[in-house]
């Protein structure tokens, strides 16, 4: 039987060992190689030295370019069944090339987190707002939305995220699909170190990531106050692409060290006794807490830290709304055994209960082929999407034949 096709188009390509994204990217991946899936992915990005190696799993690379028409030759040729956008950008760049060249393909939008909430919040914090009062209704929002209606189906990280679309921007439930960061295998408690065993505080992330950034700057004014109570311990930094100003405050001195890249989280991990996550906005879910939590590592954070996990369960750690609250738990999780492990206790719970793969693998593979199987049927009941498929995107699609003609002129010019 011939295989289906599934062409994904990567904003990057996955670092599944340097972000929560590239993890997410890599369960899709695998979700679709267990139904016999041939997987393209292209991207216009180039490989790093982080790059998951799709070769080796039998993944076809592909190097596209923007306002390039050699991308609708290509994705006809290639034909697929499955097309997945990574992130909304990538659905504004490809999104009209995919359906006028491939018009009976499936389109599929990993939101990843959604990015107009994560950018507003942003905005608030500088302004010295709560985030609770974020303009969500932004010029990223209509671009975001608009793209979400485009596509036939979005796949929503965060349950928070999912009560956001249906009832403050009335996406339609039927084009929207809930599918967060899965867990596959569980840990025993027998396997990680015990409390005694573990020592120093970690904090851990992307550090391309602002609110990871801005994480680690308000860790930097909070610590002295925390190491006053436990001058033995020390805090790491850890996290890939550290900017100048997070390399600048590495201080032995003060035990605050920048450690870096982590080229194993589940290892550095087990080591710690308490991670630190003061993140003030975001989106999405933050998989460093979803790691931590199986690994049997206490986290402090803030309710963005932690939004999206909960449901019925308790978080595995401490969810904290002041810094002094913040402070304390901290101090609390690192010397008292007692409170450590209830933690460890809830945070085991929480990822058994809500994050098990086989929770949503199953459903998400016959929500596909349903719609799949009554595609047209399916973009009826979404008419306003396809009446943004036919007027704004014709907006994107003429800008960017403009460039791409603009780009022969001048090769033209350059050749004589």
């Amino acid at each position: 039987m011939e295989l289906k096709k599934l062409l994904i188009i990567g904003h990057t390509f996955p670092e599944p060992n340097t972000t929560a994204a590239g993890s997410r990217m890599m369960q899709l991946i695998k979700l679709f190689k267990e139904e016999n899936y041939q997987i393209t992915f292209a991207s216009t990005a180039s490989v790093s030295e982080q790059s998951e190696n799709l070769e080796s799993l039998h993944i076809t690379i592909k190097n596209i370019r923007l306002n390039d028409a050699a991308f609708d030759a290509f994705i006809k040729k290639l034909n697929p069944e499955v097309v997945i956008f990574d992130r909304f950008v990538t659905e504004e760049q490809f999104g009209w090339r995919v359906a006028e060249q491939c018009p009976n393909t499936l389109k599929i939008l990993d939101t990843e987190d959604l990015h107009f909430l994560r950018k507003a919040r942003e905005e608030a914090v500088k302004k010295d707002s709560p985030v609770s009062k974020a303009n969500l209704f932004s010029d990223t929002a209509k671009r975001e939305l608009a793209s979400i209606l485009r596509c036939d189906l979005s796949l929503i990280i965060s349950e928070y995220e999912m009560e956001l679309l249906k009832h403050t921007f009335k996406i339609p439930e039927a084009i929207l699909y809930y599918l967060p960061l899965l867990i596959e295998q569980k840990v025993s408690k027998k396997q990680l170190p015990p409390f005694e065993e573990r020592e120093h505080f970690l904090a851990i992330g992307n550090l391309l990531h602002a609110p990871n950034v801005d994480s680690v700057l308000q860790l930097k004014q909070l610590w002295p106050k925390i190491r006053k109570q436990l001058p033995k311990a020390q805090l790491h930094i850890f996290g890939a692409y550290a900017p100048q100003k997070i390399q600048q405050l590495h201080n032995k001195n003060q035990g605050f060290l920048i450690k870096g890249w982590a080229e194993s989280t589940a290892v550095v991990m087990s080591k710690y006794r308490v991670q630190l996550a003061p993140l003030r906005f975001g989106a999405g879910l933050k998989g460093k807490f979803l790691d931590a939590m199986q690994l049997g590592l206490p986290s402090v954070t803030t309710p963005i830290g932690a939004e999206g996990f909960c449901g019925n369960f308790t978080f595995g750690g401490s969810v904290t709304t002041s810094k002094v609250e913040f402070m304390n738990s901290a101090i609390d999780f690192y010397k008292n055994e007692t409170s450590w492990e209830e933690a460890q206790k809830n945070g085991f719970q929480l990822v058994q209960n809500r994050f098990k793969k086989e929770l949503f693998a199953k459903d998400f593979k016959t929500r596909l082929l349903q719609i799949a199987r009554n595609l047209k049927k399916h973009r009826e009941l979404n008419f306003f999407g396809q009446i943004l498929q036919h007027h704004s995107l014709q907006s994107t699609k003429y800008l960017s034949k403009w460039i791409e003609s603009k780009e022969l002129i001048k090769i033209f010019r350059d050749s004589y």
